[in-house]
């Protein structure tokens, strides 16, 4: 679960904390995103000014595409699956690299990967959720054990990814 300190309802918006961090930091965020399909991004540039720090978001929803634009290995995908930490991890590693600018990296990679149902994948069952954070050295999964429809896992895990970062980039304090 994503760190204590950053809880949602504490702050009446995740992102517009977020966004607002970011730019005082002077941070860049790249999100890659699977079973979220956008959401996270849509939810980052919803807020006003994030053009300062949003690189933008790769929709790897296809498990092929974790490994040929974000590089997850090809064997991880084949023994474990999409729905993994490490996967995860290094999702959020490689969308740093995948939307660099001008050869730099994304100060912040998020990512979201997955089971949102209605049926089970990878041999995990929906509401098993992996969200990567990759700050400069240090690359976390936080593992999620939510509950709903489809939609409600969607949505829970975009806000859970939000305030995972949140937590990480405080903690960088």
């Amino acid at each position: 679960m994503p760190p204590a300190d950053a809880d949602p309802s504490a702050g009446a918006d995740p992102a517009a904390e977020l966004i607002a961090l970011l730019v005082a930091r002077g941070l860049t965020i790249a999100v890659a995103e699977s079973l979220t399909g956008g959401l996270v991004v849509a939810e980052l540039t919803r807020i006003p000014g994030a053009s300062a720090v949003v690189r933008g978001g790769v929709v790897a929803y296809a498990t092929p595409v974790k490994h040929s634009v974000l590089g997850v290995s090809a064997a991880l995908l084949e023994q474990e699956g999409a729905v993994h930490p490490e996967v995860a991890r290094t999702m959020a590693d490689g969308v740093r690299r995948a939307l660099a600018v001008d050869g730099v990296p994304a100060a912040i990679g998020v990512s979201t990967t997955g089971v949102a149902g209605p049926d089970p994948q990878d041999g995990r069952p929906p509401g098993v959720v992996f969200v990567g954070v990759a700050i400069a050295e240090r690359v976390e999964a936080f593992e999620l054990d939510l509950h709903g429809d489809r939609d409600e896992i969607r949505r829970a895990t975009v806000e859970a990814a939000i305030v995972a970062v949140l937590a990480s980039v405080l903690a960088e304090a």
